[in-house]
């Protein structure tokens, strides 16, 4: 079922989603299985599943360093068919401009299809880490508008090199990332609004956020949103703080603000216990006043955790 279908027969309530990161290559998709196991009595109606970026490992050959390029996580297709058949609920694939050309990108959607997946997240992607700037792959896609101009295309049937008739096309419900206090690489939160009343433009069916911790962000960058036209469904994300160092990590890596009263929350924190707990309460009042607003989903970035996801959830849901 498509998101923006289970959003319509929610009937007022906040439903519950979240995020998971595949297994590294290698290891046991029973350590994801054990993450998800204690959430599905929230009973979620679908869980986003992340997408790796390809990196560079250095392998040693006769004193030389040899640099070969790798995925450490793949298999997201693979996971979400997994989900599906495991707990009958709708699983959605990241799918992604950087480290895809344009053909791999098109191959990815026709297997989703096969599969019977309905909602894909388009998403540019990150930089890879040898890289100050995202740099699109050689006859991939630079910008997320573009990849959600191409689903939205072969969903009437158009393929890269062909039309093709069939009663069959694919109708790929899709989600796109929004920014509450903007993407870090645009000029203003306005100019970064406008990009993203572009993907709608192009066919983007709902928009899910990045994390935030101050909901004044959020509430402000929804109605800057309808200002400027953008009327499909923006669904909040949050994520809760579960170690000292992510007051460092996550503002560096996601561009987030963390207010002051969080801040000197966690600074006094003895262990990384305490700040889990800490990052727990946060969430749940952000959670209580989300859903307060009536917000249609609460989204959660698990990060391969699930301890904590479930306390918030058993105190919102």
């Amino acid at each position: 079922m498509k998101v923006t279908d289970h959003l319509k027969q929610n009937k007022g309530e906040t439903l519950f989603s979240f995020e998971v990161i595949p297994p590294v290559k290698g290891k046991s998709i029973d350590e994801l299985y054990k993450n998800i196991d204690p959430l599905m009595e929230f009973n979620p109606p679908f869980i986003d599943v992340t997408t790796s970026r390809e990196e560079y490992v250095y392998i040693e050959r006769g004193g030389l360093l040899d640099r070969k390029l790798t995925r450490m996580r793949p298999g997201s297709l693979g996971i979400c068919a997994s989900i599906k058949h495991k707990y009958d609920v709708d699983a959605i694939p990241h799918v992604l401009c950087g480290g895809f050309t344009k053909e791999e990108t098109e191959y990815l959607l026709v297997d989703c299809h096969y599969l019977g997946i309905d909602n894909v997240m388009a998403l540019r992607g990150d930089s890879m880490k040898e890289e100050r700037y995202f740099e699109p792959t050689e006859g991939g896609h630079q910008y997320a508008s573009d990849l959600v101009k191409q689903i939205k295309q072969l969903n009437q049937g158009n393929y890269l090199h062909e039309v093709i008739e069939s009663d069959n096309c694919s109708d790929f419900c899709i989600g796109v990332a929004g920014y509450p206090e903007k993407h870090m690489e645009a000029p203003s939160l306005q100019s970064d609004l406008k990009r993203l009343k572009e993907k709608v433009e192009l066919g983007a069916n709902y928009v899910v956020t990045q994390m935030f911790f101050d909901n004044q962000r959020y509430f402000e960058f929804v109605d800057a949103a309808r200002d400027m036209g953008i009327e499909v469904p923006i669904l909040p994300g949050i994520k809760p703080i579960a170690v000292k160092k992510h007051l460092q990590l996550l503002p560096q890596v996601f561009r987030v603000d963390i207010p002051e009263d969080l801040i000197e929350a966690v600074e006094t924190c003895s262990d990384n216990k305490a700040v889990r707990q800490v990052g727990i309460e946060w969430a749940i009042q952000q959670s209580k006043e989300l859903q307060e607003k009536g917000v249609p989903v609460i989204h959660y970035y698990s990060m391969g955790k699930s301890d904590n996801i479930k306390a918030i959830a058993q105190a919102i849901f």
